[in-house]
């Protein structure tokens, strides 16, 4: 894999630095009274420099939503990896990690507490299609890439049911993440399993 140009390697750093801009003032702020002025200063460049880079605020809001789904992507894969012998386990570990994560996370937090105006709870729910598909697409990838057993069908499928049910029970928590992982393991790991021992799945 070849290395990035220095221009993009710095266009990368600018985005990260206005993303974690976004991350502190979420911290003080509710998301509809943070002005894209404000996350300028507060990474240190110019609102030009700010809209040059992302467009619109629609599109900075849907660029923060992706880079937090990013992440909790990346600490399910890992969660995954060190349980792929056990694919229940596996599932458990994923969910509990990610919801205990998203607890402490200022946009999931800002999403919970239902910003009034904010618009952020509908980038991934009712305006959700970008968000949900490339975090479906991504984990069914990594599923097969994991368990070859599986078909790409069954992994796509497999994939949007386990990242629906962690929205939801990011944005509705209802339980302790312990419980809420074990509880959806308990359900989709037989089916899982099933599908990686090659067998059909009736019913």
């Amino acid at each position: 894999m070849s290395r990035p140009s220095y221009a993009d390697a710095t266009r990368g750093l600018l985005r990260e630095r206005l993303l974690d801009a976004a991350d502190e003032l979420l911290v003080q702020s509710d998301w509809a009274a943070i002005t894209m002025a404000a996350v300028a200063r507060g990474a240190g460049v110019s609102r030009q420099t700010l809209y040059n880079e992302f467009g619109s605020r629609q599109e900075f809001a849907q660029a923060y939503v992706l880079r937090e789904a990013d992440r909790f992507l990346r600490s399910a894969e890992h969660a995954i990896a060190d349980h792929r012998h056990d694919p229940e386990a596996a599932l458990a570990a994923a969910f509990s990690g990610v919801l205990t994560a998203a607890a402490d996370n200022p946009l999931v937090r800002a999403m919970v507490a239902g910003d009034p105006g904010s618009g952020l709870v509908a980038l991934v729910t009712t305006r959700g299609a970008l968000v949900l598909g490339a975090a479906s697409e991504r984990l069914a990838a990594f599923f097969v890439a994991t368990w070859p057993q599986l078909q790409d069908r069954e992994a796509r499928v497999s994939a949007e049911c386990v990242v629906r049910l962690a929205i939801s029970h990011a944005l509705l928590p209802a339980a302790s993440a312990e419980i809420a992982g074990a509880s959806v393991a308990a359900l989709l790991g037989p089916y899982l399993k099933q599908l990686i021992a090659g067998g059909a799945v009736t019913g």
